[in-house]
């Protein structure tokens, strides 16, 4: 079975508060963008029950196969429903750490593939349970529709921001960001809880004014040339720009298809358009 894991975007992220587990809780309307990863998953006649042969080809993924969040996928479903053997195929094409959730985005697909080969006849609740245990924005890729994500990013309240045939641009400029480093010296604010929902329904060219990244403004300071790729988003035209995720992702919405001058760009670039 194939299926192609897509990358997401955060349009505003806001840190509310500091849980007594160590993580934070947050609101940050997430919307998928269609730039994928390939996945496929097939049973492995000649392996043994319980066993995952993945291989990872495509970009270069750190750490070994058991910690790829894919393998960690089939072991969950496979510890509950004592699963075939598999062999899983995933080429890399969203840059790691970078702000899109590709590692998130592919182990939500797995666990959706092996609900769907093996009948396991999961609901999409069920299948979100399972994600949040893998990651906090893994259960966002079940449904895999614009949504404002809280808790940890594992609670999902869909919504329709009308973005359907919005154009985007994303540009990775290669650096790696770590997110535990990326919380490091973020001071939570319970104060803004709500407020991203409000600011969202507002004209979108106000979004600039009033939608932020808390990560985004000690990414600029550690890196200054993140903040010329949001200069540049910008003057092409965009009117919303913003880092995703912990970063180092930028990308910019367009109401037209943009006129960016790749050449005067470093960094790698996509160019796409919201379903």
């Amino acid at each position: 079975m194939l299926a192609f894991p897509n990358a997401k975007i955060n349009i505003g992220l806001n840190i509310i508060e500091r849980r007594t587990d160590g993580f934070h809780n947050i609101e940050s309307m997430m919307v998928p963008i269609p730039l994928c990863d390939t996945l496929e998953i097939v049973r492995d006649k000649k392996g043994a029950d319980g066993s995952c042969d993945l291989q990872v080809l495509g970009l270069t993924v750190e750490g070994s196969v058991t910690e790829n969040l894919c393998f960690k996928a089939y072991e969950i479903l496979n510890e509950k429903y004592s699963l075939p053997a598999v062999k899983i195929r995933l080429l890399k094409n969203i840059p790691m750490g970078a702000g899109l959730g590709g590692g998130s985005s592919d182990a939500a697909f797995t666990v959706k593939l092996l609900n769907e080969l093996f009948d396991i006849n999961l609901s999409n609740q069920e299948m979100e349970h399972f994600c949040a245990m893998l990651g906090s924005d893994c259960s966002f890729f079940i449904r895999n529709e614009c949504a404002l994500a809280s808790g940890k990013g594992e609670i999902i309240e869909p919504v329709n921001l009308g973005l359907s045939g919005i154009h985007v641009v994303v540009i990775h400029p290669g650096l790696h960001i770590n997110t535990a480093q990326a919380y490091a010296g973020i001071i939570a604010d319970p104060s803004k809880k709500g407020t991203l929902t409000e600011a969202l329904s507002a004209p979108n060219e106000q979004w600039k004014i009033s939608i932020r990244n808390d990560f985004e403004e000690g990414a600029i300071t550690r890196n200054p040339e993140l903040g010329a790729i949001k200069d540049r988003l910008y003057e092409a035209g965009a009117f919303y720009a913003c880092m995703t995720g912990s970063g180092s992702s930028f990308f910019g919405l367009f109401d037209h298809a943009p006129t960016l001058e790749l050449s005067r760009l470093n960094q790698e670039v996509w160019v796409g358009k919201l379903k």
